[in-house]
């Protein structure tokens, strides 16, 4: 009965909530980064290199005989996935920058552009207070 109730809470406190939005968005997100990969930056990629896509790329160490397979290091999908999470973290890091300059607008008490919120305009408030009263 204790788990159930500790599973209530944190379900009701909106943790459970944020984390399914979070992989829902996170899921979504990969999808068009991976579209963005393949059929934006990859074409282009591959006419430099004779038309032949990046996750065809190989180095043959053992070509292929009639009684043996061929024995080959395929980097071409490596690279192919090094530009995805390549492309995944510069996005991420912009969209999280951009977010975090929005909550430093908010937070800075100056700032008129963007309502500040309550608690952060009392703590202000708070602040100036204790300054004035030790002042003296």
């Amino acid at each position: 009965m204790k788990l159930i109730k500790e599973f209530k809470e944190f379900a009701v406190k909106g943790n459970m909530i944020e984390m399914a939005i979070g992989i829902i968005i996170g899921a979504s997100f990969n999808n068009v980064i991976n579209v963005l990969v393949k059929n934006i930056f990859l074409p282009p990629l591959s006419l430099l290199s004779d038309g032949i896509t990046l996750d065809k790329k190989k180095i043959i160490i053992r070509s292929q005989k009639v009684n043996s397979p061929e024995v080959a290091i395929e980097y071409g999908l490596f690279l192919e996935t090094l530009i995805d999470f390549l492309a995944i973290g510069i996005t991420i890091f912009l969209v999280v920058k951009f977010i975090n300059n929005l909550k430093n607008k908010a937070n800075d008490l100056k700032n008129d552009e963007i309502k500040t919120p309550a608690d952060i305009k009392l703590l202000g408030e708070i602040k100036d207070i204790l300054k004035t009263n030790f002042k003296k």
